[in-house]
């Protein structure tokens, strides 16, 4: 197929925005917990600084989000994972709100009580959770709830190849195909579960080999590369919202950074990043639509610049909004 000029300028801003965040927040979040910031005798605090808590940041993962996220409309669900901010922005979730959720303020999308892996905005329909495997379940719900109402919505969930081992992904798989869901589920195969290769957990080498098993297509995507995954899911969204059911989508990506911030990588081989960022998917689309006649080099640099803008917006956003109330502190949250 031949992908839209807008779509793939599209693409390409979304890949710049959501890199730039990435790398933004990977400097932020280490503020205030590395010595000598910190008590005597800590390597590391994971709860001081401006953003407390874990962070799980998917730098070299944009092509599967926007590949993806490029065929949905408002109305479609997304489900993230633990690592779900290339997911939210690009399912749209907006940059102010979402980083002040980070930041533990008031104005955060859940009242700074959720935290980066509790994102959930229900105007743009997505949602994300720190459980492994967690994403499934919901998006089959959310399938479910589009059958019974006669829309041709979509849902996508979204998990890693970590995850694929799980109960409730099989058990996922297995009701979507039984009651013909329109649910699209997406394997992000970095290769790292944590700290545990593909190749010690995974009796195979492709997740998506396991979709005829359960009776829907297993489409693969070899390489990291946004164009390549959004002609590659197009027959499924297709499927999908023609009442066809679900379908199983695997796309081989990079992860550049730990598993979390502070991680060690002492697992890693020395040189794996360095060799993963000589094939970086963005430059290479910037170059594949400069050589097309889709992009002028000063269309190139406005849109860095309004990608870039609108996360240091929404970091200074995040910094002067105001902490919850303490008399706030039993409300809008589960016990």
């Amino acid at each position: 197929m031949q992908t839209p000029k807008d779509k793939l300028l599209w693409m390409y801003e979304k890949m710049v925005e959501i890199r730039n965040y990435e790398e933004t927040m990977a400097n932020v979040y280490l503020e205030g917990k590395l010595p000598p910031n910190i008590q005597a005798g800590l390597a590391f605090d994971i709860g001081s600084g401006p953003v407390p808590g874990e962070m799980h940041l998917a730098a070299g993962q944009e092509p599967v989000a926007v590949g993806i996220c490029a065929h949905l409309k408002q109305d479609d669900t997304v489900v993230g994972t633990h690592r779900p901010h290339h997911f939210a922005i690009a399912k749209g979730v907006p940059l102010n709100p979402m980083t002040a959720e980070m930041f533990g303020k008031v104005t955060g999308l859940g009242k700074g009580k959720g935290g980066h892996m509790h994102l959930f905005d229900p105007v743009h329909k997505f949602s994300c959770s720190g459980l492994i495997g967690a994403s499934l379940p919901p998006a089959c719900g959310a399938g479910l709830a589009a059958k019974k109402l006669g829309k041709d919505w979509v849902a996508v969930a979204f998990f890693g190849e970590g995850a694929a081992n799980q109960g409730a992904v099989h058990e996922s798989l297995n009701l979507a195909a039984l009651w013909q869901l329109p649910v699209i589920f997406v394997c992000e195969d970095n290769k790292w579960a944590i700290s545990v290769p593909k190749t010690s957990a995974t009796s195979i080498e492709w997740v998506a080999d396991r979709a005829s098993a359960y009776g829907m297509p297993g489409i693969k995507v070899a390489h990291n590369d946004a164009v390549e995954v959004y002609e590659a899911v197009a027959p499924a969204i297709a499927r999908a919202r023609s009442g066809k059911g679900p379908s199983l989508i695997e796309v081989k990506t990079d992860r550049y950074l730990g598993h979390f911030q502070g991680d060690p990588e002492v697992y890693r081989p020395k040189d794996e990043v360095t060799n993963l960022r000589k094939n970086d998917p963005i430059p290479k689309l910037a170059a594949q639509l400069k050589s097309a006649g889709q992009m002028t080099d000063a269309e190139e640099a406005a849109i860095v610049a309004r990608a870039r803008q609108r996360v240091a917006d929404a970091f200074a956003f995040a910094r002067k909004s105001d902490y919850p109330a303490p008399q706030e502190a039993l409300q809008h949250v589960f016990a």
